[in-house]
């Protein structure tokens, strides 16, 4: 049953195509704009290890991908950013890479399936069984999607808090050629976060997960706060 779970996205359609539409017993016209099928992961390819997942979540340019290096380094983690796994597909020249990259620069989220599909590859492909995941999930259906594919929540959710105008000058600063570092699409970046990614935070913060990490600091003194919260991994 739990490989059969799907995830659907509905949406109205215009009234010239109705007619043609399934109809479900409630009487909504809809079609499938995206699926997410639990099958998309062969379960039996986590039955040998118990997997432990930790979430990065803050906005763009509060310092997730440089506290993340710092966790590996400590506690032996495997990190995916989503962001660089998109970014990778992007550099792929895939139609899929095109697709993202369009996406992003709308400053709209990636579709759920997309992001967790190429996330599932790389817990597939590693030996380890931590993983530090940031910049995911994004939204309510980042979050179900990754639950119902990999089977899995994770132990732990770090939140770096940091002001926007502070996470701003960082992008601008970091100077690392993306196609997502400009003030117009950071912009919209901040604005997609504080509307989608609240919804999830304020969801593990009511499961006890979710720990609020200031990121006003020095690298050195934000990880200081950060270590307390792994003290349940062995440092390496």
């Amino acid at each position: 049953m739990w490989r059969r779970a799907t995830i659907f996205s509905r949406l109205l359609l215009p009234s010239r195509d109705i007619a043609s539409s399934p109809k479900d017993p409630t009487g909504w016209n809809f079609v499938e704009v995206f699926r997410t099928k639990a099958s998309l992961l062969d379960k039996d390819a986590f039955s040998e290890k118990e997997l432990h997942i930790a979430f990065v979540l803050g906005g763009p340019g509060s310092g997730k991908g440089t506290q993340c290096a710092k966790i590996v380094e400590a506690f032996g983690f495997t990190h995916l950013s989503a962001g660089e796994l998109l970014r990778r597909e992007i550099y792929s020249n895939s139609k899929k890479g095109e697709m993202i990259r369009d996406t992003i620069k709308e400053g709209k989220i990636v579709p759920s399936d997309v992001t967790v599909s190429l996330i599932k590859r790389e817990i597939q492909a590693s030996e380890n069984d931590k993983f530090l995941i940031d910049g995911f999930p994004r939204s309510e259906d980042n979050r179900v999607a990754f639950e119902h594919i990999i089977g899995a929540e994770p132990e732990l959710v770090l939140f770096l808090e940091c002001p926007e105008e502070e996470m701003i000058r960082r992008v601008l600063n970091r100077n690392q050629g993306r196609i997502d570092d400009n003030i117009e699409t950071i912009e919209k970046r901040l604005k997609v976060f504080n509307k989608l990614n609240f919804p999830v935070i304020n969801y593990y913060d009511a499961k006890g997960k979710l720990r609020k990490i200031s990121a006003v600091g020095t690298i050195e003194e934000v990880f200081e706060k950060i270590k307390p919260q792994f003290s349940a991994y062995k440092e390496t």
